[in-house]
């Protein structure tokens, strides 16, 4: 469910910050007299994209905003600042304090039991994980969250990204989502975001048995100021948690399961044992 859906006319350019953005690039190219194949060419997509851009169906992504910007010149930058909003609108209302959260994260510290976290997954595998999921989603609301999740990812490639641990349960490396090529890519890039000096990648093995995160994924963020957060998903919806007390349980299971998972190097030789293994 979007906010769109949830509290506003999905149709009103007034209320619906993706209708709006739509209208105003369908004003512009129209006073440009530009068609939607010329701005497709400019934005480096085909015609269909802009159409559901400009109607509202689908979310843009950054570099659409910013090819925008650069096709009409009285534009003034209104485009890319009209994309965070834009975006932002493009989750559930109870995930958009995390997304903001996590942008202004200094470190974050990740466990997954089930799937790789978003802000390390291809395309492929999050729609692969989308369209299995426990909703059945349309097309066009997986092609807009999809969007949306491979935006979040841009935090990894600021000057400053925030320092990422990700400790995932081996459950992750063997249940396989997707197509065997598309796992086999997804598990590539684990060992490519490893290879990054701010990303640590753990795997919590079967042989550890019982451990500190059996109540569930979680994720703890740390700010340059203020207090740490946790981040706890669940089956409908996740929640912050911001009280002391259960963040300091929090970042102790976190410890815990450190302790006991492998060590960095040799959870990346599991990883590519998996690929080898997939590959057979």
């Amino acid at each position: 469910m979007s906010a769109e859906t949830e509290n506003t006319d999905p149709d009103d350019t007034s209320t619906s910050p993706l209708k709006h953005f739509g209208h105003e690039v369908k004003l512009e190219r129209e006073r440009q007299g530009m068609s939607r194949s010329e701005l497709g060419k400019l934005a480096s997509c085909g015609y269909s994209l802009v159409a559901k851009i400009e109607a509202g169906d689908r979310m843009p992504a950054l570099d659409f905003a910013e090819s925008c910007d650069r096709a009409f010149p009285h534009s003034n930058g209104r485009f890319v600042r009209l994309w965070p909003l834009v975006i932002r609108y493009a989750y559930p209302s109870w995930f958009r304090p995390f997304v903001d959260l996590e942008a202004a994260a200094a470190s974050i510290r990740s466990f997954e039991v089930q799937v790789v976290p978003g802000l390390l997954q291809t395309p492929e595998y999050a729609r692969a994980v989308m369209e299995a999921g426990r909703l059945r989603l349309g097309t066009q609301r997986v092609d807009n969250l999809l969007t949306a999740r491979m935006e979040r990812q841009r935090i990894l490639n600021r000057p400053d990204p925030p320092d990422l641990w990700v400790i995932l349960h081996e459950n992750v490396l063997r249940v396989r989502v997707g197509t065997a090529d598309v796992f086999g890519a997804q598990l590539a890039k684990l060992l490519q975001a490893a290879e990054t000096p701010s990303t640590v990648i753990q795997v919590v093995p079967y042989a550890a048995g019982g451990h500190a995160g059996l109540a569930g994924p979680f994720a703890i963020l740390s700010m340059d100021e203020g207090p740490d957060v946790v981040y706890a998903d669940s089956f409908a919806q996740g929640q912050i948690v911001a009280d002391p007390a259960e963040v300091k349980g929090a970042l102790r299971a976190y410890d815990l399961l450190t302790a006991v998972a492998l060590s960095p190097s040799d959870s990346l030789d599991l990883i590519r044992i998996t690929m080898k293994e997939l590959n057979r």
